[in-house]
């Protein structure tokens, strides 16, 4: 095993427990389960679902090739040789560590008010200082650069392919949600709109 399989194993066991214990925590201290995946209208509870299902493969896919298992779920690198070298290898470690950031300061600055999904019986709070004043989706920035930077590290078609549906997939979620606060939070919501960022630049 080389430092790029032992750094993306320390991603998937941080993120993974970080997301546990926030679960928990806040379901311990409100009553409310924050993990309401699955529970949209229609063809959204579907597509929650299979996006869900789809991040458990990667995770997976994740830790086989650190790992150095003989077994791929979906083996192929991509050919292109300049994918395959330390350098673009170090840019991919650079993109988790960078994803980091956004991702532990989202969770401190949530409180309890964090979800995965939407809530519409119970929502928490609208949250707009901390990290949530640059961007209004810390954790989504997050992902996508994990995402990337773990394409970086690997080089195969899945995790290249798996990127870009994600980005479409966050994209569409965004708004989803965006639709959601406008209703729940009104004028609150329309002000924080107008002056923070969806991503980082708009």
């Amino acid at each position: 095993m080389t430092f790029f399989d032992y750094f993306q194993i320390a991603l998937v066991v941080i993120v993974v427990c970080v997301i546990a214990i926030r679960a928990i925590s806040s379901w311990i201290a409100t009553g409310v389960n924050p993990i309401v995946v699955g529970r949209g209208q229609g063809s959204w509870r579907v597509l929650e679902f299979f996006s869900f299902l789809a991040v458990i493969v990667w995770v997976i896919e994740v830790l086989l090739r650190a790992f150095g298992s003989r077994f791929e779920i979906f083996p192929g690198a991509v050919g292109v040789a300049q994918l395959h070298t330390p350098a673009v290898r170090i840019v991919g470690v650079a993109l988790l560590m960078i994803g980091m950031v956004p991702f532990i300061l989202a969770f401190v600055n949530f409180g309890t008010s964090w979800r995965i999904g939407i809530d519409r019986k119970t929502p928490g709070t609208l949250v707009t200082t901390g990290i949530f004043a640059f961007t209004r989706n810390p954790i989504f920035i997050a992902f996508i650069l994990f995402f990337f930077g773990i394409f970086l590290i690997n080089g195969t078609w899945f995790f290249l392919i798996f990127a870009l549906l994600a980005v479409l997939a966050i994209h569409l979620q965004i708004r989803r949600e965006e639709d959601f606060l406008r209703k729940q939070y009104g004028a609150d919501y329309a002000e924080y709109h107008r002056r923070t960022a969806r991503y980082l630049i708009w």
